[in-house]
């Protein structure tokens, strides 16, 4: 039986923190809040952050994200007049020549205003292959539960009397104009209907002016799996696939079709990823070994093409050398288009079928520029077109359009520098782990830098989830922190996806502490090669990162001398528990697992806190709306450091889900702070003196 968090913890952590809305835990959310405000919004330099990165989030000049719909172009602005946006639209040929005529469809600002909510946009399920009729997603101050109205896009209104779900953690496609297939809450007695996650594992199918009460059920998992939520793909011909998705771990999938016989399971590998739709067949990633009934083995981290019915058998699309990975994949009309990670540089490859099929895929790689990140913005089933982002440390966002009919790429748009880069430089370089590994690491710094330990650096990683950190674009870190002198390093640490499937198993569950020392080894680089020096170095990481940085505060406090801890895992006893902590589960190991419970109980950070150690002084940010991760986790780790007498800083804001910001004024306050409380740390003239 897994363990719940105490009631009264002997730590010194109240358990009315544990109350996310209560008004004791809220007080002493206010109480730390005004204390950092005090400490930091005070200082000088805050006024000057504060409207640095107010003038990144608010900039006209932005590129504006596309999404191909209806035929259409759509895009989600925010800025001064519209904090919380406008969804609208443009013609194609006009957004291309970088001169678009907009329309709005939403005012969502005007929304909120009208029905006193706090409504944030979370985009929109179409009707395929006409886009009409949608579901727009609103969700209350930007958490993942969300409600689902019924939009018309040629109206801009919603539909009157139309389909409307109230909140739920929820998925829902359209079948037809009159039906969806949906996954929520349907009312069960104690969440009966939802997973120990806390998603939806009840599928069932919803008519026109149907109550929710009378939708018949379609498909259900367990309640132990993470979540089933449907799914609609499309192809440029216009063949519809419904799928229905059962996550069964966060890593293991079961996919089966929806047919007029039933639901029939397709057989596929359990570690995928599914893409879309290319002439009926399936397009998915397989990060496993797969050897398929009567075929031959394929690859972990490769590209395939599967026949949903099983009548005809998979090709291979694309296979990665050892130092490559498949990072993100989008089909369009006629071909798919792929970014590789190839030793951590972006590239983006146009892959076709042969004609007739038969002779397998051939693939051309696109050219774009060297050590960028390369991003699928979006790509569209009408035609071979698809966006793509292309940008580096220091250089500034580019939209490119890629044609998979053609096979070529152009750059429409570019982003003019927000932040000053001349004299930075980008460099990549390799440390040497606990166990002999190579990581590699970025670090962007002036050309004419000293290597005598005394240059002000943050190093940021992620580890895990077998998710990239890229060389992107960071306009608000740029001004407050590169532009100021400081060094910044991009660590590619076991558990992400950089080298594939085999880079994220190396750092999974109890093999864990290589992501920890991955990233410390890293420092001691840093250091050893007179980068910076521990008295000048800080780390930053978000979610599984504030986890990162939880650890390396607890297992290294003599690295570094500033610690920014973002809506952060921080009791990894009982976060199987807390908010949707029981799908990660397949990331982190099990408390009721006997070697993964030591594992755990090792190396939380919340139970490795221990008095009379010198820990420096830390920042922790989280939001009251995460309902992912929630922020109990970071509520518990201030209080024990307040129990130990250890100083902190920490903000808990009101809004903002587990982004922890959801428009303009709010990111540009919580980064001011993060720019004062690293000034103090690292930058100011005489720091505290190395431990």
């Amino acid at each position: 039986m897994l363990a719940s968090p105490p009631a009264h913890a002997a730590d010194g952590v109240p358990a009315f923190l544990s109350d996310v809305t209560g008004p004791d835990a809220l007080a002493w959310v206010r109480q730390q809040n005004q204390h950092a405000f005090a400490t930091l919004q005070g200082d000088s330099r805050y006024r000057g952050f504060y409207d640095a990165v107010l003038g990144v989030e608010q900039d006209r000049h932005r590129i504006p994200k596309p999404t191909f719909l209806a035929g259409r172009i759509y895009n989600l602005w925010q800025d001064d007049g519209h904090p919380r946006g406008i969804w609208r639209e443009s013609d194609v040929s006009s957004f291309i020549a970088a001169d678009p005529r907009w329309r709005t469809r939403l005012d969502v600002d005007a929304l909120a205003r009208q029905e006193h909510r706090d409504w944030v946009f979370q985009g929109a399920e179409c009707l395929t292959p006409d886009d009409r009729p949608c579901l727009v997603r609103l969700s209350e101050g930007g958490e993942d539960a969300a409600s689902l109205r019924e939009f018309d896009l040629a109206t801009g209104r919603f539909v009157p009397g139309g389909f409307v779900l109230p909140r739920s953690k929820q998925g829902a496609v359209w079948l037809d104009r009159d039906t969806l297939l949906v996954a929520r809450d349907w009312g069960g007695a104690a969440n009966g209907d939802m997973t120990e996650s806390g998603y939806p594992f009840i599928v069932r199918r919803l008519h026109r002016g149907q109550g929710l009460d009378h939708a018949e059920e379609v498909m259900r998992g367990r309640r132990t799996d993470v979540a089933v939520d449907p799914m609609v793909l499309t192809d440029g011909e216009g063949h519809r696939l419904v799928l229905i998705r059962r996550a069964v771990t966060f890593f293991e999938e079961q996919y089966s079709r929806l047919t007029p016989q039933g639901v029939r399971r397709i057989d596929l590998p359990t570690r995928l990823e599914v893409h879309g739709l290319l002439h009926s067949r399936l397009i998915l990633s397989v990060n496993q070994d797969w050897t398929p009934a009567g075929g031959k083995p394929v690859p972990a981290g490769s590209l395939v093409s599967v026949d949903p019915s099983g009548a005809a058998p998979p090709q291979v699309i694309f296979t990665p050398t050892a130092r490559q990975s498949v990072d993100e994949v989008a089909v369009t009309g006629d071909g798919v288009v792929v970014t590789l990670l190839d030793t951590v540089r972006g590239q983006a490859w146009v892959f076709r079928p042969s004609v007739g099929g038969a002779q397998g895929w051939t693939g051309t790689r696109l050219p774009l520029p060297d050590m960028m990140s390369v991003h699928v913005v979006d790509a569209d089933q009408r035609s071979g077109r698809a966006f793509l982002s292309v940008s580096g440390f220091v250089t500034p966002p580019q939209l490119w359009l890629a044609d998979t009919t053609a096979v070529s790429v152009r750059k429409i748009m570019e982003l003019p520098p927000q932040f000053d880069a001349a004299g930075l430089v980008v460099d990549q370089s390799w440390a040497i782990s606990t166990d002999g590994t190579r990581i590699p690491y970025f670090v962007v710094h002036r050309k004419d830098m000293r290597l005598d330990g005394a240059n002000p650096a943050m190093l940021t990683a992620y580890g895990g989830f077998q998710l990239s950190s890229v060389p992107d674009y960071n306009p608000e870190f740029g001004r407050l922190w590169m532009a100021r002198g400081g060094v910044y390093v991009v660590a590619n640490i076991r558990g992400g996806g950089e080298f594939g499937p085999a880079w994220h198993e190396a750092g999974r569950g109890v093999h864990r502490q290589r992501v920890f020392d991955d990233f410390a080894a890293v420092a001691r680089d840093l250091e050893r090669r007179g980068v910076t020096s521990p008295a000048r170095l800080g780390i930053r990481g978000r979610s599984n990162g504030g986890l990162l940085m939880g650890v390396e505060f607890t297992q290294h406090p003599e690295l570094w001398n500033a610690v920014i801890i973002g809506v952060p895992l921080l009791d990894m006893e009982h976060y199987e528990t807390m908010a949707a902590g029981a799908s990660w589960v397949g990331e982190y190991g099990s408390m009721a697992v006997p070697d993964q419970r030591a594992f755990l109980q090792r190396i939380s950070p919340l139970r490795a806190l221990r008095a009379g150690t010198d820990y420096p002084e830390p920042f922790i940010f989280t939001s009251t709306r995460d309902d992912r991760v929630g922020p109990v986790h970071a509520r518990r780790f201030a209080a024990r450091l307040q129990a130990l007498g250890v100083p902190f800083l920490y903000y808990e804001d009101t809004e903002g889900g587990h982004s922890g910001t959801v428009n303009a004024p709010e990111i540009a306050h919580e980064r001011a702070l993060e720019a004062v409380y690293l000034s103090h740390r690292l930058m100011d003239a005489a720091p505290p003196a190395i431990r």
